[in-house]
């Protein structure tokens, strides 16, 4: 395996996505997540697949005038990894807070994937997916949830 040298540039680049991702969500601010995403990005969610920035944008759109109306995200890193000159995974552990929650509860519990690009000099997110961490899925045919 080939490694790659990684600027510290790259490397903050990359890491202040998360956050800009929970600046645009404190002020409910659909264009803004969007605007991190490239114009196919796709957006994996529970129960829930966008793709393209204008899809992206109409989810959190309406997402903020309903079910997430009033939220708040929260969560930091967990890992990153550069798998090319342009192209980079980042990690993270977080979830949904309700209006007045401090803690985030183990059913908003999640770990994300952001699979990041560089396009035109800019980082980007090509995708984005996250799933639950704290409470499994049913096992196939059961109300048995798996670890």
């Amino acid at each position: 395996m080939t490694t790659t040298e990684v600027s510290a540039a790259d490397q903050a680049a990359v890491a202040v996505i998360p956050q800009r991702l929970l600046a645009a969500w404190a002020h409910q601010d659909a264009a803004s997540i969007a605007d991190l995403f490239t114009d196919d990005g796709t957006l994996i969610l529970p129960g829930v697949f966008r793709k393209g920035r204008q899809d992206i944008k109409a989810y959190f759109a309406d997402a903020f005038a309903s079910h997430y109306a009033g939220t708040q995200v929260v969560g930091k890193p967990i890992g990153l990894r550069f798998l090319g000159a342009d192209v980079a995974l980042l990690l993270s552990s977080g979830g949904v807070l309700a209006e007045g929650e401090t803690e985030v509860s183990d059913a908003q519990a999640i770990r994300a994937s952001w699979l990041v690009v560089r396009t035109e000099g800019q980082w980007q997110l090509a995708a984005y997916q996250n799933t639950t961490s704290k409470v499994g899925l049913p096992f196939p045919g059961t109300d048995a949830v798996s670890a």
